[in-house]
């Protein structure tokens, strides 16, 4: 059985499609929950589904060796960002090195970075008058949006659209294929 931990700041919506994916799977669960917010929803999420979880200390994510020690003891095989707004510090990188995975809302290499996350993307997506937008999968290194992509799928933008529009077509793919690609790559 292999273990997954899911890194979250925000409400958990694709954190809970990849926990419903997974139950009662025999290749794999999702063993442990990790926040940086202590309101976030995800913390609901994992009360619910009897998940361990942890709020980060910032001062001991960025400096030390702690979080990366929390993983190698639940024996996480892969670490999956779903709307960690936090960039993942070297040390953490370098011990998963292509087990840490993140989700961007928009087709990378366009519309990454920092501060790039959420209504701020799909703001920039529709502003630059762009066709198509959708979702990145790829795997995380020591920079923003950066690591290599796994899977790019793509959504239409209509003239009517807002960022409120895009943004449940963009979530749309990721409830879809967030869970798809954590199974690929597990087994």
């Amino acid at each position: 059985m292999k273990n997954i931990a899911i890194f979250a700041s925000g409400a958990g919506t694709n954190a809970q499609k990849i926990i419903d994916h997974f139950r009662g799977s025999s290749l794999a669960k999702v063993s442990l929950i990790v926040s940086n917010k202590a309101e976030a929803g995800i913390f609901k999420i994992a009360a619910r589904e009897k998940i361990p979880a942890v709020l980060i200390d910032k001062e001991q994510f960025f400096r030390g060796d702690t979080y990366v020690k929390l993983l190698q003891e639940n024996n996480i095989d892969l670490v999956v960002l779903a709307g960690f707004l936090w960039k993942v510090p070297s040390n953490l990188v370098q011990a998963f090195p292509e087990r840490i995975i993140n989700i961007h809302p928009a087709l990378l290499p366009k519309y990454g970075g920092k501060g790039m996350y959420g209504h701020f993307v799909h703001e920039a997506v529709l502003a630059a008058g762009d066709a198509e937008s959708g979702i990145t999968i790829h795997f995380v290194n020591e920079k923003y949006d950066d690591g290599g992509v796994i899977l790019q799928e793509r959504c239409t933008i209509t003239p009517d659209d807002t960022p409120e529009t895009l943004a449940k077509k963009v979530q749309a793919l990721e409830h879809r294929w967030f869970p798809l690609i954590v199974e690929r790559l597990l087994s």
